[in-house]
């Protein structure tokens, strides 16, 4: 079965990309949305059955070189189930959803046919990031975090005819290519350290990384906190964390469906998922998930407040994304995996929603994407503002403080902000404070966007907005299914995610009972239980139990957060509420207000509306040196250098030879003569001075 939901996306990027002028344009539509939402089907029906025992599923030999012994093979547990299910459910439901926004798409004329190349991108981007989440070995997922970076290059770029579009491609394929740099060193790192790079073995070998001193650059560092900090900056590069995410915003330039698939609910989560895949490694690493608690709070902060002045519709659920990103860092970062892959899963519905309702927007506003050209759509558009408005309750976090009653990011956020504080360090009250005041800002621009598109007057083109019309059912499917995610997602499951310890062992296969090392050691099984496997003796010598996450004894973050103090537990409701009150403060009882303030504060709304000018200072660091070196290699090196003397070569020495050549051609006989008695006379004596006349 998950070999089908792993390759099933591949066959039909294939048929559609190489063979849709033998079955049509159209059955290569369905061909890959049917092979889509067949892989969806089966990944609900793993993860609602799944009993957390870990399964290891080969597929075929990969590498045999030296030591390196690795096959492709699955990893089946609790993380890979969560991550097939967010995969393939809204890379199903994006597919149908294209189906109407990429009809007549004003981009192409009707006699190319970009549909089945769109699509065969789409699928083998599912292919990607399937082979990806279901890793057993840390090669094989290096094969999908490239494969999710090529699809995300062919994507951003589709609208290939425009110059942006082509600009945004690269820049993220350069900037996610440093990031990856990062995690290729975490992998080299591990294996010449334990000799293998099989996921088992890697965790097996974390106390004995911790108690290892590693050489690098120009001192010692501790193998644990180094490998750790190397394979998160590939996270930070791939799930847009602060320094490396000025990609995300950018990426923005492909197809609508595409930001729904890519850059809100799967490819940008990869690097949570890292993080929570190498748990065994993190909880060996106090230092660098120090390191990862502070940037994901900054990245959460940063990013809410550049998003609170944004007038692109895409480009404030962007950054939306950036921020939520950040929370899940946080929850990382202070050893609470669970509630990070928690807010990971209801993100993706009601992200991808918010991304999909955007385009339904901007499919009805004939591809116009600034919000001040919106307003009064509401009843222009029913349906998806209500798609828009449960995705808003949904990010904002509305629920029903100190009750598991609300909205699915109203109990994954709390679970998170409450995580931070119940951490009791520097770096968990800093992120505690941060996450709060970007809970704020969160709902601000949350509910600007919605103000400022469904509600006012009409602003921008008068003919546009007479022709404004709801989307194809299509794609209105697609919002209804992700609205029911958006609603009922943390509710259901906040028990197995962050709640009490029986349903959270049993849903991440955390097995209760203790295992000696002898017993390991020997392949012994105690009572109830399967044979016993090294990481499990690594667990039960540490004390901890281990599924498809690692806790250690000490970390007992997730537990103290559920004791809480009142206060912590209602602040982020209570920063939503404040955050809706200035929105509808300024956008709707007083729209004039915004105008004034960017008057009043005229630097401070530049600063945010730059982005904090990352771009600009990248551009004079990076971008304009790393040019004047090309134009001084081009223009010195190659011109004057490299050309200059094959030139110079070309056009003095051997025409000058020629010319002496050719004045030696007279054609007299006592000339040839001449010539004839010098080489003999040559020859004489270059036979005497060397002693070969003896």
């Amino acid at each position: 079965m998950v070999k089908l939901i792993l390759f099933a996306p591949l066959i039909g990027a294939l048929i559609a990309g190489f063979g849709w002028r033998i079955i049509g344009e159209k059955a290569a539509q369905w061909l890959t949305t049917g092979l889509l939402f067949l892989s969806a089907i089966l990944s609900w029906v793993i993860f609602l059955t799944f009993d957390g025992t870990t399964e290891h599923i080969q597929i075929l030999r990969f590498i045999d070189s030296g030591s390196l012994s690795t096959d492709w093979g699955i990893r089946l547990d609790r993380l890979t189930a969560i991550m097939l299910v967010v995969v393939t459910t809204v890379s199903s439901l994006v597919h149908l959803y294209s189906f109407g926004y990429m009809e007549n798409d004003p981009q192409w004329p009707e006699s190319e046919s970009y549909k089945p190349r769109f699509f065969a991108y789409l699928s083998f981007f599912t292919f990607a990031m399937l082979a990806l989440v279901t890793a057993d070995n840390l090669v094989q997922m290096f094969f999908g975090w490239e494969g999710v970076g090529v699809a995300s290059y062919l994507l951003i770029g589709f609208y290939y005819r425009k110059p942006s579009a082509n600009a945004a491609a690269i820049k993220a394929f350069v900037v996610n290519r440093v990031g990856d740099f990062g995690f290729a060193l975490g992998i080299f790192g591990l294996f010449y350290l334990t000799d293998s790079i099989k996921l088992d073995d890697v965790f097996a070998a974390a106390p004995h990384l911790a108690e290892t001193n590693l050489h690098f650059l120009w001192t010692d560092w501790n193998a644990a906190n180094l490998l750790a900090f190397l394979l998160f900056i590939g996270a930070m590069g791939k799930s847009a964390q602060l320094f490396l995410h000025t990609w995300l915003p950018d990426a923005m330039e492909g197809p609508t469906p595409v930001s729904a698939l890519i850059h809100a609910a799967t490819m940008v989560t990869a690097g949570v998922f890292l993080v929570s895949r190498m748990s065994p490694l993190m909880e060996y690493a106090p230092q660098a998930t120090t390191f990862i608690v502070y940037i994901g709070a900054a990245t959460a902060f940063v990013a809410a407040t550049i998003g609170l002045v944004q007038n692109d519709i895409k480009r404030v659920i962007a950054y939306s994304t950036m921020s939520q990103l950040g929370y899940m860092f946080v929850a990382a970062g202070v050893g609470v995996y669970s509630a990070a892959m928690f807010h990971l899963f209801t993100h993706a519905f009601f992200k991808a929603m918010l991304f999909l309702g955007a385009g339904s927007v901007i499919h009805a506003m004939h591809h116009e994407q600034d919000m001040r050209n919106y307003g009064g759509l509401r009843k222009k558009i029913p349906m998806t503002y209500y798609a828009m408005l449960i995705g808003t309750l949904a990010i904002t976090g509305v629920g029903i403080p100190l009750t598991s009653i609300g909205f699915a990011g109203f109990l994954s956020k709390d679970a998170i902000i409450e995580s931070a504080f119940a951490a009791g360090t520097g770096a968990g009250d800093f992120a505690f404070w941060m996450l709060v005041v970007a809970a704020l800002f969160t709902s601000f621009y949350s509910w600007r966007l919605m103000f400022m598109t469904f509600f006012g007057k009409a602003r921008g083109d008068k003919h546009t907005h007479e022709h404004a019309h709801e989307s194809p059912m299509v794609m209105l499917v697609p919002l209804g299914v992700l609205a029911l995610g958006a609603v009922f997602a943390g509710m259901i499951w906040l028990g197995p995610f962050f709640g009490d310890h029986a349903k959270f062992n049993t849903f991440f296969g955390i097995p209760s009972h203790e295992v000696t090392m002898n017993d390991a050691a020997e392949g012994h099984e105690t009572e109830g239980t399967a044979e016993s496997t090294t990481h499990e003796a690594v667990a039960a010598h540490e004390g901890a139990p281990v599924g498809a996450i690692f806790m250690r004894p000490e970390n007992t973050v997730m537990t103290d957060a559920h004791e809480s103090p009142k206060w912590v537990k209602v602040s982020p409701f209570v920063a939503m509420v404040i955050g809706f009150v200035l929105a509808w403060w300024f956008y709707i009882v007083n729209p004039k207000a915004p105008k004034w303030l960017a008057k009043v504060f005229p630097m401070f709304h530049r600063f945010l509306l730059n982005k904090w000018y990352f771009d600009e200072i990248y551009d004079a660091i990076f971008v304009r040196p790393a040019m004047a070196i090309g134009r001084f290699l081009w223009k010195f090196g190659d011109g004057k250098m490299i050309d200059g003397a094959i030139n110079g070569v070309a056009m003095g020495i051997i025409p000058f030879f020629t010319r002496l050549a050719g004045k030696a051609q007279t054609g007299y006989v006592f000339t040839y003569a001449l010539a004839m008695v010098l080489g003999v006379v040559g020859l004489i004596t270059w036979m005497a001075i060397g002693g070969g006349a003896q």
